[in-house]
């Protein structure tokens, strides 16, 4: 055997039997009296391992296949990744459907039920510094899918420095993630629906991330749920956060797919490339930004249902910027956008595919307030393509792409730019 071969042969030999994790550092919960039987309550069992990992500086604790149910809530210390067994998010669709309770039987499932009908109360699991829950489906058994859903407090918060959320599945829980008070958090690979809000971000003064984040209505669609679902669900709230990057997200059937609010602590700003809105009555809401802006490239969205779809709004409060670049918007909406506030909000490179679902002669785009800016866009319906309000203070649409003549209506008395438009007649 050459003496190379014979020399590394054992190192990976050695590699490839080791355990994922040392010995040392991984602490089943098992081992600490967890039955994951779907029945007996698994809440101290998993404090006493969790904490043991803590107090020895940090470590791997392990929920091997089971059905773990809380009748609790948990603490995961600095340092500390609870997980299951899943390596990428799992998926399960209509499992109430398919006649059963329980949510799988194929992996690591926790049943949560502390504080039914309390929206207000602690976090059923609450990460710390550098601490991590991966590879698990948190499942509320006790939500109906064919009803109202129940309130009940955030099944996950982030706090700390560095805390993280990976490949977890979010069933069917009322509030998802209460990103808020951290630094640096790190949401990835997370699939599920939950009802009232996906994830919430504020006081954030430290880069957060939140990366392939995906919300579908896999748990239930039935009729009473979803309408409730579509009347006041929102899937991503961002409050104050300094440069926020989102990455390839989405979600379906929302009130709000996309809000931005003025919180206590302030307003966002950040880039958020790749994201999507589908059936939200308001794909994204801007009550408010920060002056260096809202930077959205690469998103897709579609409004169609609710009392009054619309892609994009932006309120009478804001004062910063917003940008959509290359994004493309469709669906029989009433309007595109709608804008007002002291702002500037810009639209380049856009597609607009479908408005003016009732035939009532509205534009795709209407500014009544602030700063427009339209740009290399294609409006590729013969409707009226924008319409500015007597409060716009300035606006430039150039170099776009109309379908049928130019039908542009300017009621402004403040500097307005209109030229280089390309209409087919």
């Amino acid at each position: 055997m050459n003496v190379l071969v014979k020399t590394i042969l054992p190192w990976v030999t050695a590699a490839l039997l080791a355990p994922a994790v040392a010995a040392a550092d991984a602490y089943s919960v098992r081992d600490y009296g967890a039955k994951g039987d779907g029945r007996t309550d698994d809440t101290v069992a998993f404090q006493k391992a969790l904490d043991t990992a803590g107090q020895a500086g940090g470590g791997v604790v392990l929920a091997p296949r089971g059905n773990y149910f809380f009748a609790g809530h948990l603490n995961v210390p600095a340092a500390v990744t609870l997980r299951g067994i899943w390596e990428s998010v799992p998926s399960h669709v209509g499992i109430r459907d398919a006649g059963g309770d329980k949510p799988t039987d194929d992996g690591t499932t926790f049943l949560v039920t502390e504080s039914a009908g309390q929206e207000e109360g602690p976090a059923f699991l609450t990460l710390r510094d550098n601490s991590t829950l991966k590879g698990v489906v948190l499942y509320y058994p006790r939500q109906d899918p064919a009803a109202e859903p129940q309130a009940y407090p955030w099944a996950i918060a982030l706090r700390g420095k560095n805390p993280a959320v990976l490949a977890v599945e979010l069933l069917n829980p009322y509030n998802g993630i209460d990103a808020t008070h951290n630094e640096r958090h790190l949401i990835r690979d997370v699939q599920g629906q939950p009802l009232r809000r996906g994830v919430l971000v504020d006081a954030i003064y430290d880069i957060g991330r939140i990366e392939n984040v995906h919300f579908n209505p896999w748990w239930s669609q039935k009729p009473r749920l979803f309408q409730w679902q579509k009347e006041h669900g929102e899937a991503f709230v961002f409050g104050r956060s300094d440069w926020q990057y989102v990455f390839n997200t989405f979600c379906f059937g929302y009130h709000t797919g996309y809000k931005f609010i003025k919180s206590d602590t302030g307003v966002c700003n950040g880039n958020f490339l790749g994201i999507g809105a589908d059936d939200c009555d308001t794909a994204v809401q801007v009550d408010d930004c920060a002056p260096m802006g809202l930077l959205i490239s690469n998103g897709e969205f579609t409004s169609f249902h609710g009392a009054d779809p619309t892609m994009v709004r932006v309120g009478p409060d804001n004062s910063g910027s917003v940008r959509f670049v290359n994004c493309a918007f469709w669906g029989p909406c009433n309007q595109v956008a709608a804008v007002t506030g002291r702002g500037t909000v810009g639209f380049g490179d856009c597609t607009f595919v479908q408005w003016d679902r009732k035939q009532e002669g509205r534009a795709a785009i209407q500014a009544e307030g602030g700063t427009l800016l339209v740009r290399g866009c294609e409006f590729r319906e013969n409707k009226p393509q924008i319409e500015i309000g007597e409060a716009v203070r300035r606006a430039v649409i150039a170099d776009n792409i109309f379908t049928g003549l130019p039908r542009i209506t300017n009621h402004s008395q403040h500097p307005v730019v209109i030229g280089n438009n390309a209409a087919d007649r």
